[in-house]
């Protein structure tokens, strides 16, 4: 299987657990590892056989905007299960992160692996 990424998507919306965080929009920052097959759409040139990470971006950034969790990890999961669904993709790496949440430390986030990620017995 091979690997398509997406690295340092930055989405604005409205995440937290404070009543504060509630009111404003904060930055994610998703990187995204997916699995699929991209040997039909490399051997025939053909964008329609391929994923589009163009087309995914999108959907993962308005995605983010209309729906509002508490947690990063809520948020990780619903993003997760909506490409693999929406996106035929047979699984993926998805880290998010959230900048700025922790003023200590310069990052934090969460990373899942969900579906199959896996070739043979090997990670990606």
């Amino acid at each position: 299987m091979d690997r398509v990424f997406i690295h340092s998507l930055e989405v604005l919306c409205t995440i937290g657990v404070y009543d504060w965080e509630k009111t404003i929009k904060q930055k994610l920052v998703f990187d995204l590892v997916l699995a699929f097959d991209n040997k039909p759409s490399a051997q025939d040139d053909n964008i329609d056989l391929a994923l589009d990470y163009a087309v995914l971006s999108q959907r993962v950034v308005e995605f983010a905007q209309q729906h509002t969790f508490e947690l990063i990890e809520t948020m990780a999961e619903r993003v997760a299960a909506m490409i693999m669904a929406e996106f035929n993709v047979p699984g993926l790496q998805l880290t998010l992160s959230k900048p700025g949440a922790v003023p200590m430390a310069a990052n934090v986030g969460v990373q899942i692996t969900r579906g199959k990620f896996y070739a043979q017995g090997t990670q990606l």
